[in-house]
């Protein structure tokens, strides 16, 4: 008997746990914040006097008249702006900080870590999600969405593809090419890039990087300025082998982003289906009003800064010559509105407080655009190619860049009108509020 009412205990005590767990699903967490001003990511205008209610991670309410919400935690924003999280498009958070040597040669255990600081950094920067552009992430990616650790929300690509003497080809002069008698070396062992020519090879590296969850296929399709031997002007991959990466990407639903800067490159990885332009520095009109027209995203960075500290000399030339197109591409696409832009850094291999200049690179663009153009940049422009991805987007149950009703609940609270001063994003002392996936990293209201 007394081992019956002891199980019988153990039964209701479980039943009582397993209602109350329901009852928490079905009665997520909301927050209220009160009295802000909205920009959405979208429009020029701001939601004036406006409250927001937050249900567990999603937005669920915005409105200009009060919102009733019995139990939510209330903050009042004190006529501050809620925007959106900002989203960088292009980051390598498998190598932002990450020496060069320990990139080529290091222990991986002791690389992966040191992401983990890098992420943490990015989002107490007010960067809420990026789209990795290289690099074995995913267990980074896995280790924050499970809440592990803190950091942005990772669309990955994996490792990104190269031809060999393409720009993703790392091996040292003395390691011979492993298709002739040479080793697989620790960058590519380690998932971090695929060095692969002809058709087969690409397909074969494309599904593989699929399979182990990338939301998008990033391409090396020309020359570039970090890359140890390959011409800045050089062509990479045959039509035929980026038409191979495009076509199995569609049948995942997915789509392919390149690394290329001049428009011949460009134009043929557009015929072959691409969708996005991950630099573009060195086009020309004509290609970018193609873009505009068959709605190809241009995910540029404003390389104004013609030297790195982590180049050779040799690599240094090549950016200076991409840093002289810079202004040109961005004075040129400003006047094609239906050409989509959006903010990315590209920051790879760097010091720590060089890498923590990653929000403040946007006021590089003050020159040609507004704080608003640039902030639809890394917010709703972001969102939309972030969205690409389809059924390998990683985030489907809600909208990223944007403030709207049924969006993730990624938001920053910042003091003053960003849509008059950058300096309000920029500024780190600014950002009052952070929060990603309706929890709250950051709140120095009272501070």
């Amino acid at each position: 008997m007394k081992n019956l009412k002891m199980k019988l205990l153990a039964t209701a005590i479980a039943l009582i746990g397993w209602f109350s767990v329901a009852i928490a699903q079905d009665n997520p967490a909301q927050t209220l914040i009160t009295n802000v001003n909205i920009f959405d990511g979208v429009n020029e205008k701001m939601i004036e006097n406006a409250n927001v209610l937050i249900e567990g991670n999603l937005i669920k309410t915005i409105s200009t008249s009060s919102i009733k919400a019995k139990g939510a935690t209330v903050i009042d924003g004190g006529g501050r702006t809620l925007m959106p999280g900002l989203i960088d498009s292009h980051v390598h958070l498998g190598f932002a900080t990450l020496p060069a040597v320990d990139f080529l040669t290091g222990d991986p255990n002791y690389n992966a870590i040191k992401s983990t600081k890098d992420a943490e950094a990015m989002l107490m920067r007010g960067i809420t999600a990026v789209r990795d552009m290289g690099g074995n992430v995913f267990g980074l990616k896995r280790a924050i969405d499970e809440g592990l650790l803190a950091g942005p929300r990772i669309y990955p690509s994996g490792g990104p593809l190269s031809q060999t003497a393409g720009h993703f080809d790392f091996r040292f002069p003395n390691e011979k090419h492993p298709r002739f008698g040479g080793d697989i070396t620790p960058l590519y062992e380690q998932g971090m890039g695929y060095l692969v020519d002809g058709v087969p090879e690409v397909l074969a590296a494309t599904r593989d990087n699929l399979s182990n969850g990338a939301s998008q296929i990033k391409l090396m399709t020309g020359g570039g300025y970090a890359s140890p031997a390959d011409p800045l002007l050089g062509n990479q991959f045959t039509f035929e082998e980026i038409k191979a990466a495009v076509d199995a990407a569609a049948d995942w639903q997915t789509y392919v982003t390149i690394h290329a800067y001049h428009p011949s490159s460009i134009n043929r990885a557009i015929d072959a289906g691409v969708k996005d332009v991950g630099h573009g520095q060195l086009l020309d009109e004509a290609t970018l009003r193609r873009m505009a027209k068959e709605g190809v995203f241009l995910s540029t960075q404003p390389f104004t800064v013609c030297s790195e500290p982590q180049l050779s000399d040799f690599s240094n030339a090549k950016l200076a010559e991409v840093c002289k197109g810079t202004a040109f591409v961005y004075k040129t696409a400003k006047t094609i509105p239906e050409l989509k832009l959006t903010y990315g850094t590209d920051m790879f291999n760097l010091p720590e407080d060089v890498f923590a200049e990653q929000v403040q690179q946007m006021e590089r663009l003050l020159q040609w655009y507004e704080p608003v153009e640039i902030l639809k940049m890394a917010t709703g422009n972001a969102g939309d190619l972030l969205a690409m991805s389809g059924l390998r987007n990683p985030y489907q149950e809600g909208t990223l860049g944007t403030v709207v009703e049924g969006g993730y609940a990624d938001l920053l609270l910042v003091d003053g009108n960003p849509l008059d001063d950058l300096g309000a994003v920029t500024d780190a002392n600014n950002l009052k509020i952070i929060m990603k996936d309706g929890v709250i990293y950051k709140n120095s209201i009272n501070k």
